[in-house]
Formats: C-alpha cells, structure tokens, sequence
C-alpha cells in the first residue's frame, strides 16, 4: 500500500469513526487534546499524524489504533453490523453506569 493510500485509509476512517459517533470535529480534536484545525487536514489527508496523535483518536473512540488503517473497513457489511452492536452496547453501558452514580448521589 502506497504511502498515499495510507493517508487516504486514515483520514477516511477517522471521518467515519468520528461520523458513526455522532461526534463533530470539535469533539474529537477535545477528547484526543488536538486542534480542530489539525483535526481537519488530518481527515481531508493534509497531515500526518504522529503515532502519539494516532494512539489519541483511537483512545477518544475507544478502539484499537490498527482500525484506523484497515482499507474499506466500512464498506464491508459484517463491520458495519459490528460497529453498530459495539455502539449499542456502549450506549447500554453508559446508560448503566450513569444510573448506578445517579442512585448513588441521589439518596
């Protein structure tokens, strides 16, 4: 895989991780403690980022590094179906984590 098509493969999934998400561009560039304007050129292929920067998005979308380079990782439906169960089950966790400290505080 040419250089170039690396680039393409990462800026590519990231838009679409951070899409999935419903995130914006603000909320990934906080979460992974980056500027919007990097944020930016890194998903239209302008810039690359350091392997530390790379190990920061992962960390914001709670994936493993190497997802962001798998070539049509969204265009295959068994990760698509894959990607909707682990946002589910995300969601379910969140939603139970937040009741447990809610009881917790409340009485």
């Amino acid at each position: 895989m040419a250089g170039d098509s690396i680039r393409e493969t990462l800026a590519q999934n990231i838009k679409r991780f951070r899409e999935t998400r419903n995130m914006s561009q603000a909320d990934l560039a906080f979460e992974a403690g980056i500027s919007i304007p990097f944020l930016s050129d890194i998903e239209r292929g302008n810039k690359w980022p350091s392997p530390e920067t790379i190990g920061k998005i992962a960390e914001a979308f709670h994936i493993e590094s190497y997802l962001l380079f798998l070539p049509n990782f969204y265009e295959k439906e068994e990760n698509k179906i894959l990607i909707r169960r682990i946002m589910n089950e995300i969601s379910v966790a969140q939603n139970t984590a937040m009741k447990a400290v809610c009881e917790k505080y409340v009485h």
